[in-house]
Parts: C-alpha cells; sequence; structure tokens
C-alpha cells in the first residue's frame, strides 16, 4: 500500500504538500503507543502555526516549491550521514536541506512549528524528493513521534557503523573542535574509563547502543519504512550502498559507480559530477586516538551482547567486532 502511496507523491508533490497539510490540520493525532504528557500540546500548537501561513508563502515564482521532507536521514552521529547526504544528492530527483535543521530534537526549533521547519527546505520541483539529515534525531526519544505525527508515511535513512569504531569518531570530533579554538580536552581513556571499570555512562557509548534507540521508532514506524545502510560500507564500496537507497526510495537509477573515485591522498571516495570532483569536508576521515588494545576489547565486549539484540530485531548482521 505505502508503495502506491509513494508512486502517487512522486507523480505531484504538490499534492503531497497539500495533503500533508490538510492531514496536519483535520486528522486527529493518533499514534501507536501512550502519548507524553505534552503531545495533546504540542499537536495543538503545530496545527495553529501551520495555519497562520497560506501555502502559496512556499511557493516560488519558478513553480517550484517548499515542501516537509518525504525522507529524513535520522542517524546516526559520526555514522557517515553527511557522505550518504552527499552520495544521495547526486540524483537529479534528490532536493537536500543543506543544513541540519534540529526541527525534532530542539524545543527552541519545534516550537516555532512547521511553518519554521519547511521554511528550513530547499526550493524543489514537483517531481523531486525533499530530504532532510539530523543525525541527533536517532537518539533522541522524543523524536519518534513527533515525526509520526508530521507524516506517519515519512521514509527514513538510517547509517550505522560498527559502535567501537563510532564511538572513536565521536570523541575524535568534540576533540578537533576543542583543538580550533585552542581548548583543552580530556585524553580519550579519561572518558572511557572510570574507577578502573569501562565508563559506560559516557554519551558516545550511549549513542552506539542502536538496538535500544532502535526500539524507540519502531514503536511508530515498521521496520521497511527504515533503510538502514551499512556505514562501514559506503566507506568501501559507496556505489552498491547508494543503490540501495535508491531502490528503497523508488528512484530511478541515476546513480552510477562513475560517480565515485577514490581519492588515494584523503584515503576515501570523493564524488564526481558532470565532470566536477569533490570530496567531503577535510574534518571527514580524521585519524582516530590510540586507544590500549585492553580497553578496546574491553569496548567489543561491552557492544557483543547489544549488538547481537539490533541484529534480531532488524533480521539482518554486520560485520562489527
Amino acid at each position: 500500500m505505502y508503495a502506491d502511496i509513494l508512486r502517487k507523491d512522486r507523480i505531484s508533490a504538490m499534492a503531497v504538500f497539500l495533503l500533508g497539510a490538510a492531514l496536519l490540520i483535520v486528522q486527529p493525532q493518533v499514534v501507536p503507543s501512550r502519548p507524553t504528557a505534552n503531545s495533546k500540546v504540542e499537536s495543538t500548537t503545530q496545527k495553529e502555526s501551520f495555519k497562520k501561513r497560506d501555502f502559496k508563502d512556499w511557493i516560488h515564482p519558478n513553480e517550484t516549491l517548499q515542501q516537509l521532507p518525504q525522507t529524513i536521514i535520522i542517524g546516526v552521529r559520526k555514522g557517515g550521514t553527511r557522505a550518504l547526504l552527499e552520495m544521495l544528492s547526486l540524483h537529479p530527483d534528490i532536493a537536500a536541506a543543506e543544513s541540519e535543521v534540529h526541527f525534532f530534537d530542539w524545543e527552541e526549533h519545534y516550537g516555532k512549528g512547521l511553518q519554521w521547519y519547511i521554511s528550513q527546505m530547499p526550493f524543489s520541483d514537483i517531481h523531486q524528493i525533499t530530504v532532510e539529515k539530523t543525525p541527533a534525531y536517532f537518539t533522541s526519544s522524543k523524536v519518534p513521534e513527533r515525526v509520526y505525527k508530521m507524516n506517519k508515511f515519512t521514509r527514513l535513512l538510517l547509517i550505522l557503523r560498527d559502535p567501537t569504531e563510532r564511538v572513536l569518531s565521536d570523541y575524535t570530533q568534540v576533540f578537533f573542535n576543542h583543538v580550533q579554538k585552542h581548548k583543552p580536552y580530556p585524553s580519550i581513556e579519561e572518558f572511557l574509563v572510570k574507577d578502573g571499570e569501562l565508563n559506560v555512562n559516557y554519551k558516545a557509548i550511549n549513542r552506539s547502543l542502536y538496538y535500544v534507540h532502535m526500539q524507540n521508532w519502531l514503536k511508530y514506524f515498521p521496520l521497511d519504512y527504515i533503510h538502514i545502510v551499512d556505514g562501514d560500507k559506503l566507506i568501501k564500496d559507496p556505489f552498491s550502498e547508494i543503490v540501495k537507497v535508491e531502490e528503497f526510495l523508488k528512484l530511478t537509477p541515476q546513480i552510477n559507480a562513475s560517480n565515485f573515485y577514490f581519492n588515494k591522498t584523503k584515503g576515501f571516495y570523493c564524488l564526481r559530477d558532470s565532470g566536477r570532483d569533490r570530496c567531503l569536508h577535510e574534518s571527514k576521515g580524521r585519524a582516530h586516538p590510540i586507544v590500549d588494545p585492553i580497553l578496546l576489547e574491553k569496548l567489543h565486549r561491552y557492544f557483543r551482547e547489544p549488538n547481537q539484540k539490533f541484529f534480531e530485531l532488524v533480521g539482518r548482521t554486520f560485520d562489527w567486532h
């Protein structure tokens, strides 16, 4: 049934936009699990805010328009979300928001309502799919319900990598952010170890507990609405992974192997589009800190059980430690 709806959406994105808006205004906000105490207040505020703006405000004179995203890259932080968005943007039927919007997880933004959210989207042609990327969505417990209320047919992209590698990458990003600001930052061991034991309260470790966070999303969205991209494979063989994304989004195959080339200097794949070469920002692909092998093994052991639970939850396995 969803495939039929999606095909109709692709025929007329304007129809999708108007239908989505109408549903937001008149559809009862029913969710498949117990709503939070603030759900009714949030729903009423969003509807009233949305009504205040006329549809024509989102339509450009050249007949392009801003619309709610039909697809959202929900995470995971340091999983390869920027690379995924850049690769997906090679497709002519994709219109991607440039910045991380943080609409559903930041109260300051969510309180501005859907009219503000739409204003953050790119202008797109009627046949294009609008995509938004905010990696923090995956690990925020309040986001799944909010996305569901906006559009329960939203297609979700989730890119994951080895949980231990993701922890190291998470630390590396924060470390370099401090270095650029000439601020000191503790070593990774100071975060990973507390009282001689693995510090399981370290936020970077929590973000890698995919099983826990995935359960929250499956309360609202069936598994076939969520496509999991193998972030480790995306690094080694981006074309094979992006083809699966095209299929998931029901896109006509347009991205080719020739769109990717390995940059030996940078050590990862870059993109080639209409004769123009481009690579990810230099902040991507940084070397991870050297960690004591014994401590790394503790991390591997800690993630072993939740990883297995995640595999069983989603019905597939990944080549993680």
